[in-house]
């Protein structure tokens, strides 16, 4: 049996995570029963979070998948058999279920749902449910122990996310105004800061984020692998296959095959974003396209930044009509130096947008981008001090998400 895991993730054996410190399940489960189990306690009487669900009868898989769970740091229902499980199958964050009960799952007749995964334990005689997957609408089937780093991952990332992440759209005023620059800084300084952030490259045109970071040569997923995604992508899984570095991973462009983002594939990338991130920075064109458009729709702000140059401005206006359309919250920031001292009130009163931050000029980040060194990972200079203000702004702080 091979392990079927998505791209990006090995599925390697890893070291026993800690103990549950017992099961409450102990002795195995009666058919048609559900308990709320402790990972590391007793069952718990009443449960009024949604958590994950596993649906097996097989003892010694159900110790692993506890064992992993608090590894995870999170609760999980038990369910001995399909009846069992439907009154919670469709509302778990995640479904997990065993070899054992795979069959049994298709003629119950579950609802079909996302985020299922078949877990086969590594041993002679265990079912084979690759005939299942269809049937069942499993989007995984994984081994133990070989799957043991990534189900502690899924596990975690039912506990991680308490609401959905922010999305802030940038945009230039005009050609070469910084915005794909800005938007590097926004996202790696949330890094830097502790938070969970994708940032994505919506601009074919734009010379690729991957060469603002200096990540040209990682390896992952960029748009070409996405282009026909729609409806609903594994929000874990979508992260873990893009180039990632620390808190931060990047979608970008193949600079071999430079087509449009279809606008079903970025409305697909974004709520995987915000469901598996606490902030997504979205690069985009100054001509608005359709993927433009649902990006600046999906925003929950959007950041205009705008030379204080009168013929800068002038081309602003043109991006402000068309933009301020699909998203309310579009705000300025205003980059000098101005030849003409255009201050940044004047430049707001002229665009009919508030100012959300002005930058003064950053002599040595031209030298830093062309070194391969990603824009605010000093975390010195203009650009840095700007992007920290705008991203506690932008993000719910730490504390308050349950990580």
């Amino acid at each position: 049996m091979t392990t079927c895991i998505p791209t990006g993730h090995t599925a390697t054996p890893a070291a026993n995570p800690p103990s549950a410190g017992g099961r409450s399940s102990a002795g195995g489960l009666p058919p048609g029963t559900a308990v709320a189990a402790r990972c590391g306690g007793p069952p718990l009487a009443a449960n009024p979070r949604h958590l994950p669900l596993v649906v097996t009868a097989d003892d010694p898989l159900l110790d692993e998948l506890l064992r992993l769970a608090a590894a995870g740091g999170t609760e999980v229902e038990v369910a001995a058999d399909p009846a069992a499980a439907r009154g919670r199958y469709a509302a778990a964050p995640l479904v997990l279920v065993g070899a054992d009960q795979a069959a049994a799952c298709v003629p119950a007749r579950l609802p079909r749902r996302p985020d299922v995964v078949i877990v086969v334990p590594d041993r002679p005689g265990a079912p084979d449910p690759w005939e299942l997957v269809e049937p069942l609408g499993a989007a995984h089937v994984v081994t133990l122990p070989a799957a043991q780093p990534w189900l502690v991952e899924r596990f975690a990332s039912c506990q991680r996310q308490v609401t959905p992440g922010r999305v802030v759209a940038v945009l230039g005023g005009r050609g070469g105004a910084g915005a794909s620059v800005l938007a590097a800084g926004l996202a790696v300084t949330a890094a830097n800061l502790g938070r969970l952030v994708m940032l994505v490259d919506a601009d074919p045109l734009g010379g690729g984020l991957d060469l603002v970071l200096g990540w040209e040569d990682d390896h992952g997923l960029r748009w070409p692998e996405l282009a026909g995604s729609s409806g609903r992508l594994d929000p874990t899984g979508l992260v873990g296959a893009l180039p990632g570095r620390g808190e931060l991973a990047l979608l970008s462009f193949d600079r071999r095959q430079l087509e449009p983002v279809p606008p079903e594939a970025m409305t697909a990338v974004l709520d995987a974003g915000r469901t598996a991130r606490q902030l997504v920075v979205v690069d985009l064109p100054r001509q608005l396209d359709p993927a433009t458009a649902v990006a600046l729709q999906t925003a929950d702000e959007g950041l205009l930044i705008v030379p204080a140059e009168i013929r800068a401005v002038a081309a602003a206006a043109r991006v402000v009509s068309e933009a301020a359309e699909h998203c309310a919250g579009l705000r300025l920031v205003v980059r000098g130096p101005s030849p003409g001292r255009l201050t940044a009130a004047e430049v707001s009163d002229s665009l009919r947008l508030p100012v959300a931050g002005t930058l003064r000029p950053e002599l040595g980040l031209p030298a830093t981008l062309e070194g391969g060194l990603a824009p605010t990972a000093s975390g010195r200079g203009p650009l840095a001090v700007l992007c920290r203000r705008l991203v506690d702004e932008l993000c719910t702080p730490v504390a308050a998400v349950a990580r």
